[in-house]
């Protein structure tokens, strides 16, 4: 357990997510191996290849298999190869590439065997017949595998469609501060997870929220769409931070009793808010068992905000009751407010170092959030060897 954290480990640990605009496979190649757009390039690159490779193996077997028959005896035979082709196009290739590599492979085959003068032999006829056939079960293969793809896309357009309407994007510049939102998921192929953010304009200035259900799944969908629905509303009608946090605190409480089994008990989540009130240079922040905000100045310095007292995540108010207290702190010019999750904070590397951010980002000065979250983002990853253990939220914002 780490300073100002809550254990995410056990029954608390949670599987990754999925954001909207993340890519999908192209059903015509039959390609369910993906990267999001934030992937290295080093990574992005080395998968480049092993595509490639793959939709080039087809070829390479029938050039190999031809080859082999012409340089060897009449009793050595490709049959391997000629068979193995269609069956590694059929998932890679579309339908038509795919009958295409087996008439391929067919043709070469009859052509050798009339230029060796063989075809009329029982061994030769049956090796024929046989490529033939699993040529066209490859067809077959082919097709089975076009109609998963389009499920799995109609599937993952679903889900984004869902997360997209949980966990809007929000818009570069807010009350006059410039801001920058990023998921970074931990399994390409888990859509929902239960990292949050949001950001809301009100009267009293520009409130901002990232926080971590314990869960996952639907359930913890379904408590992220809670905590944000309350967040917004709260952030409209209350006159203080403090106030928007005890609200969250009853709506989980409210959600609580209408879930069954262990998320009945220990359903929590950690939770960060911050007040920028307009024309005042300052931040108020309430933080709920969630690790601590991050302020960057123009000039490199860099300041965490751990809590004054601590707090029990949202959604524990069972065990205990107390006033929340904001705390305030001079947020100047060109300085740069960073809320994340754990995710980032508990990257490990493969010496089981954790990621330490107020190191990494120390003395180091950003243009703008959108570059600090692709900074923070590519660098993590390689600190974790591109293999991350949980989601990470990250939410930055810029006084201009």
């Amino acid at each position: 357990m780490r300073p100002g954290d809550v254990a995410d480990e056990g029954p608390y640990a949670r599987a990754g997510g999925r954001l909207p605009g993340d890519p999908v496979p192209d059903p015509g190649l039959g390609d369910n191996m993906v990267l999001p757009p934030s992937a290295g390039p080093e990574r992005r690159r080395r998968t480049a290849y092993g595509r490639t490779l793959v939709r080039l193996l087809p070829v390479l077997l029938i050039v190999i298999a031809v080859l082999y028959d012409i340089l060897t005896p009449r009793y050595f035979t490709a049959g391997p190869l000629y068979t193995a082709a269609p069956l590694v196009a059929a998932p890679v290739y579309s339908r038509r590439g795919t009958a295409l590599t087996g008439v391929a492979v067919v043709a070469a085959v009859i052509g050798l065997q009339l230029s060796k003068g063989v075809i009329h032999y029982v061994d030769s006829l049956t090796e024929l017949i046989t490529i033939a056939t699993v040529a066209a079960l490859a067809v077959l293969v082919n097709a089975f595998v076009r109609r998963t793809d389009e499920r799995l896309v109609s599937v993952r357009e679903i889900a984004e469609a869902a997360q997209r309407a949980v966990l809007p994007e929000p818009t570069e510049r807010i009350g006059g501060f410039e801001i920058a939102a990023r998921y970074e998921a931990a399994q390409a192929d888990a859509f929902i997870g239960g990292d949050l953010y949001a950001v809301q304009d009100s009267a009293r200035g520009v409130r901002l929220i990232v926080g971590d259900v314990r869960g996952k799944g639907m359930g913890a969908v379904a408590a992220v769409a809670v905590v944000i629905g309350a967040f917004r509303e709260a952030a409209e009608q209350e006159t203080t931070l403090e106030a928007v946090a005890q609200r969250l605190e009853r709506a989980l409480a409210r959600e609580g009793t209408r879930r069954e089994g262990l998320d009945a008990f220990e359903g929590f989540t950690t939770a960060v808010l911050a007040e920028l009130p307009h024309g005042d240079g300052v931040v108020r922040i309430v933080n709920r068992g969630h690790p601590p905000p991050l302020l960057l100045y123009a000039d490199g310095t860099l300041l965490p905000l751990p809590a004054r007292e601590s707090a029990l995540p949202l959604g524990m108010g069972e065990l205990g009751v107390w006033p929340d207290r904001a705390d305030e702190v001079d947020f100047p010019g060109g300085a740069t407010l960073l809320l994340y999750t754990d995710g980032l904070s508990e990257a490990r590397d493969d010496r089981g170092e954790f990621y330490e951010p107020h190191q990494r980002l120390a003395g180091r000065v950003f243009r703008h959030p959108a570059e600090l979250l692709d900074t923070l983002a590519e660098d993590v990853r390689r600190h974790s060897g591109g293999g991350m253990a949980d989601d990470m939220a990250l939410l930055a914002v810029r006084r201009p």
